[in-house]
C-alpha cells in the first residue's frame, strides 16, 4: 500500500486544482460560491486519495489500466481550464481568452445546424436571452465540443499504438470493473459486448437528450443562465464530457471483452494441441 500513496497524493492534488480551477480563474466569485467549492474540492481529494491508496477496488473503472482515466482527466481538465479562460473574458480581456473565444466561436458556428447538439442546447435559454448569451453559450459548446473531440481521437490512437489492455502488464478484472459482477446474468463476453453498445449508444445520444431534459426541467427549477459563469462552465462540460467518457468507456469494454475471447480461444488451442497422440 505504501508504494500507492505517493501516487494517490498526486492525483488528488489534480482533483483539487480541477475542482478550484473555474473559481481561481474568474475574478468575481462569492463568498457562499468559494466555500461550496472548497467542501467538493475536498470531498473528490478524500474519494481520489482513498480510491488510489489502498490495494482493494471502489468505484473508479480501470484504476490500474492507464491510460484510460489519464486521458479522460487531461480532456476534463482542458475543457475546464478553457472555458474559465473565455468566461473570464467578459470581465478581462486578454490574447488567451481571444483565441479561445474565436476557436470556440469557429467551431460553434460550424456545427451550428438544425438538430445538432449545439442548437439544441442554445434553445436551453429563456426567449428572453440576449444575443450575447447566445453566442456566447454557443462558443463554450463549440470549444467544449472539439475537446472531447480530441480527447476521444486520442484514446484511439493510443489503443492502437498500445494495444490497449495489453501493456506489458496483467489485467485484473476485478480491480478494473468493481462495480461489473463476471458471475452473474450469462456469459461474461456477451455482457461485456451488450454494456459496450449501450454505452456507445448512449453517448451518441445524450448531447441530444441532455439539452431536452434540461428545458423540461427548467420549468421545475428555472432555466440556465449563462449569468452565473460557474454554472455556465460546469453545465457545458458535462455535456460534452459525459458523452465523451461514455463513448470511451463501451470501446474499453469491447476491448476487455476481445481479450477474455482471445484467451479462451487460446486455452482451447493449447487443451486440443495436448489431447493430441503422439
Amino acid at each position: 500500500m505504501s508504494n500507492r500513496i505517493p501516487g494517490a497524493i498526486a492525483r488528488a492534488f489534480f482533483m483539487v486544482l480541477l475542482v478550484a480551477t473555474p473559481a481561481l480563474m474568474l475574478p468575481y466569485v462569492s463568498t457562499d460560491a468559494t466555500q461550496i467549492v472548497v467542501l467538493i474540492a475536498i470531498f473528490a481529494a478524500a474519494l481520489t486519495f482513498f480510491e488510489y491508496a489502498t490495494d482493494y477496488p471502489g468505484l473508479v473503472e480501470f484504476r490500474d489500466a492507464p491510460p484510460f482515466n489519464r486521458i479522460r482527466f487531461v480532456g476534463l481538465y482542458f475543457t475546464v481550464f478553457l472555458l474559465s479562460i473565455l468566461v473570464r473574458g467578459h470581465h478581462v480581456d486578454s490574447v488567451a481568452t481571444d483565441f479561445v473565444q474565436a476557436v470556440g466561436s469557429l467551431i460553434g458556428q460550424a456545427i451550428d445546424i438544425p438538430y445538432s447538439p449545439v442548437r439544441l442546447i442554445t434553445l436551453m435559454l429563456p426567449d428572453t436571452a440576449r444575443p450575447q448569451d447566445i453566442d456566447t453559450l454557443r462558443t463554450a459548446s463549440g470549444m467544449a465540443y472539439l475537446i472531447s473531440l480530441i480527447s476521444l481521437a486520442v484514446f484511439l490512437i493510443q489503443l492502437r499504438l498500445s494495444n490497449w489492455p495489453h501493456t506489458g502488464r496483467s489485467f485484473n478484472f476485478w480491480v478494473n470493473l468493481p462495480m461489473f459482477d463476471p458471475t452473474t446474468g450469462g456469459d461474461v463476453v456477451d455482457r461485456l459486448e451488450r454494456d459496450s453498445r449501450f454505452n456507445v449508444a448512449l453517448g451518441f445520444m445524450l448531447p441530444f437528450l441532455t439539452p431536452a431534459i434540461v428545458k423540461l426541467a427548467s420549468g421545475f427549477f428555472g432555466s440556465i443562465s449563462v449569468v452565473n459563469d460557474m454554472t455556465m462552465i460546469w453545465t457545458i462540460t458535462a455535456w460534452a464530457f459525459l458523452p465523451a467518457s461514455l463513448f470511451m468507456r463501451g470501446i474499453a469494454m469491447q476491448r476487455v471483452a476481445d481479450m477474455i475471447r482471445e484467451q479462451r480461444a487460446r486455452h482451447v488451442a493449447q487443451q486440443e494441441e495436448a489431447l493430441q497422440p503422439a
